[in-house]
């Protein structure tokens, strides 16, 4: 009554959305009685053809019977997950809620199973879907439908980073303007000490010798206006005249 194997060869069968996907299934089975066993098929090549027209027969029936997402997952933990707000780029069956799931359909298979295989003098232990894969043309369906989730995907990111980087812009702007603005305050208020202190100093040098501050804003004057190319008369008797004769420079 040891444990043999039983791999089936995959199977192209619709689901009750009339959408086509190959089904690869795989059982543990043992011999419970001996002499029913080789009455019936003789030896265990047989009774793997046995299986395969019993198990074939009953996943056909539980396939047809639901839909492609109940035969895909297990659970509705992606709906859960994305519930909670989480970033997920899914498929259109991804996000259908299930009312079965494979684990239960490998159970309605084994039960259905399990009924047709004492005849045989054998007891099938356990059963599971191996692979689920879906024919060209739904496959081809599906790859579309992710190609369009991941450009609504990136578009949704590439809307989320410019608004972002337009509200850091705003940002930016605005600190530079405050920036800005307290930086003319202080420089108005440094010129402003210095004119201030500017004005001081003409005061206390015209209240100590009023001619000598009368000369130099004179000259401040001139060289403000007077370049190299000016032409300047002067009489005798100017200030001006006297303090270039001092300083033996010639008419």
């Amino acid at each position: 009554k040891r444990l043999l194997d039983w791999d089936g060869d995959p199977n192209q069968i619709p689901t009750r959305d009339k959408k086509y996907i190959w089904v690869d299934t795989t059982a543990r089975w043992k011999i419970v009685d001996a002499l029913k066993f080789l009455q019936s098929v003789g030896n265990e090549m047989a009774a793997q053809g046995r299986l395969d027209d019993i198990i074939n027969s009953a996943t056909r029936d539980v396939i047809t019977g639901h839909l492609l997402v109940e035969a895909i997952r297990d659970s509705n933990r992606i709906l859960e997950s994305s519930s909670e707000g989480e970033d997920m780029i899914v498929t259109d069956e991804a996000l259908e809620r299930i009312e079965v799931g494979r684990k239960m359909l490998e159970g309605l298979i084994l039960e259905k199973a399990k009924i047709l295989a004492p005849q045989y003098g054998i007891e099938i232990i356990d059963m599971r879907i191996k692979r689920v894969n879906y024919v060209e043309d739904v496959r081809n369906k599906v790859y579309d439908r992710m190609i369009a989730e991941r450009k609504r995907a990136a578009e949704k990111y590439r809307s989320e980073g410019q608004g972002k980087a337009a509200e850091i812009e705003g940002q930016v702007a605005k600190e530079l303007k405050v920036i800005t603005s307290e930086a003319y305050r202080q420089a108005q208020v440094l010129i402003g000490k210095a004119d201030a202190e500017a004005i001081s100093i003409y005061a206390g040098a015209y209240s100590q010798n009023p001619d000598f501050y009368s000369f130099m804003k004179t000259l401040e004057t001139y060289k403000e206006t007077i370049d190299a190319t000016s032409t300047v008369i002067l009489t005798t008797d100017s200030d001006y005249y006297k303090y270039l004769k001092s300083l033996n420079v010639s008419e």
